[in-house]
């Protein structure tokens, strides 16, 4: 699992950027560097404040008074993980509901002030958390606050609410999954991967479940993770600390402490051989999805799974893009990822055939190239480069008031300390070619293989079916 932030890039420490190659100072170089060098300084200096209020709600505030805004960010420590067969996609659905009024505020009032106030806000939901974002110039601040503490105390759940937004949730899934060729694939992946985890379900959820959920079901869920005690708050921006945290005790001390959420039992049972699907619908051209089962984002080994995953698809130099689209001309497009949870996730590769060739010389080479990393290893150019490309990535999320804010509140969230975003970087610093070669044997096992090949049928198939 990739978070970003950077540090600066130092020839002296790092070597040039490709081992044995001049470094050329181009403009757009110089400019790079700077940036880093910038961003480095930044990190350093972040004068993070925090605020433990009585009811558990975690506030952290950094002040930057750069420009007359500020980024407001929430992480809920929920998402498809914490539920169960019967309600998938809840955690999705209160995506949605979050922003259909509360006890104070009428439906379309939280998007119409934040508008007013030079905003945005959105929403996103993953397997292991909610998060909720709005960015809007200071002057909104005190009406955001008010309106966060009343949806998080008195959230308007009732039969319209989750009637309209039920509706929008099963288009959605239609649309995404349902209709949509890699979607599909991907959940059929998951299901297939895992037995026992929720990580079997897609945050959007199966679509029976979507149309099942009662009303019940929805109080009951946001009494028990929508609590101030299962949240993070990041304030980012043109503000006064000391003012902040007074209008955010003022505001929501008085939301009660909830008991907390039951853990999530980890019950999946070890994969002990290869899953292989034939997936037949409608389709232009062949294509393969591979997972492999993969590690926590909290295991020592994720960046060097991050560095793995760049040094095979990251980009058309990479290992696969290199053998299979441009060598072989087999494929049309290749990617790899490691898709690592609170636990174990899954490293998947995929891949889109080039006609006339197929999914077996697909897969074939894939294997090649995982085999020569787990025989031969990696080259000390192919990691530099790796680790140059995950650090620009990093930058981004420094640039933004709301980038800064997201990255506090999930390390908070996820980590249980902010200070963690200083590790990020370091972290992909230590990372070896050994390193490198030793997670690809860890990994790459055949015995812990799901893989789906999708077999487009020329017409559509009369059987219907419904997740």
């Amino acid at each position: 699992m990739t978070y970003t932030t950077y540090e600066t890039y130092s020839p002296a420490r790092h070597g040039s950027l490709f081992p044995g190659e001049t470094l050329k100072l181009t403009p757009y170089l110089i400019a790079f560097l700077m940036l880093f060098h910038m961003a480095a300084t930044q990190a350093q200096k972040l004068n993070v404040s925090r605020l433990q209020m009585k009811n558990g709600l975690t506030v952290l505030a950094l002040e930057d008074h750069t420009v007359p805004a500020v980024a407001y960010y929430t992480v809920f420590k929920v998402g498809s993980r914490n539920e169960r067969p019967g309600i998938t996609g809840l955690s999705h659905l209160f995506e949605h509901m979050m922003f259909n009024g509360s006890a104070k505020y009428k439906p379309k009032v939280f998007d119409q002030e934040i508008e007013l106030g030079g905003g945005e806000s959105n929403a996103f939901t993953t397997s292991d958390s909610t998060e909720y974002y709005e960015e809007f110039s200071s002057g909104a601040l005190d009406i955001v606050l008010r309106m966060e503490a009343d949806r998080m105390r008195a959230l308007k759940l009732d039969r319209e609410n989750i009637e309209q937004e039920r509706g929008i949730v099963s288009e959605e899934r239609r649309v995404n999954f349902d209709n949509s060729v890699e979607g599909s694939m991907s959940e059929r992946l998951w299901n297939s991967a895992f037995v026992a985890h929720p990580y079997r379900w897609d945050t959007i959820g199966f679509m029976k479940d979507i149309q099942a959920i009662k009303l019940a079901d929805a109080k009951a869920y946001f009494r028990e993770y929508y609590a101030p005690n299962n949240a993070v708050v990041a304030v980012v921006g043109d503000f006064n600390t000391a003012d902040l945290f007074r209008k955010m005790t003022l505001y929501f001390s008085d939301i009660p402490r909830q008991p907390s959420a039951p853990p999530v039992v980890n019950a999946e049972p070890p994969q002990l051989g290869e899953r292989r699907i034939d997936y037949h619908r409608p389709a232009e051209l062949p294509a393969v999805l591979i997972g492999y089962k993969g590690i926590s984002f909290k295991d020592p080994d994720d960046p060097v799974l991050d560095v793995l995953s760049t040094i095979l698809a990251g980009g058309e130099s990479s290992r696969l893009y290199k053998s299979l689209v441009y060598d072989k001309q087999i494929a049309t497009s290749v990617n790899a990822g490691n898709n690592s949870r609170i636990d174990p996730g899954l490293f998947t590769f995929q891949a889109q055939v080039q006609p006339p060739h197929t999914t077996a010389e697909c897969e074939a080479a894939i294997y090649a190239a995982i085999d020569d990393i787990k025989k031969n290893g990696v080259t000390e150019r192919e990691l530099q480069k790796a680790k140059n490309g995950l650090r620009v990535g990093v930058i981004s999320r420094y640039k933004t008031n709301q980038g800064r804010a997201g990255l506090l509140a999930e390390n908070e969230a996820f980590f249980g300390d902010w200070k963690h975003v200083y590790q990020l970087i370091p972290k992909y610093d230590r990372v070896t070619a050994a390193d490198v070669q030793r997670a690809a044997n860890k990994i790459f096992d055949p015995l812990n293989r799901t893989v789906v090949t999708l077999v487009p049928d020329k017409e559509p198939s009369n059987a219907k079916e419904t997740q």
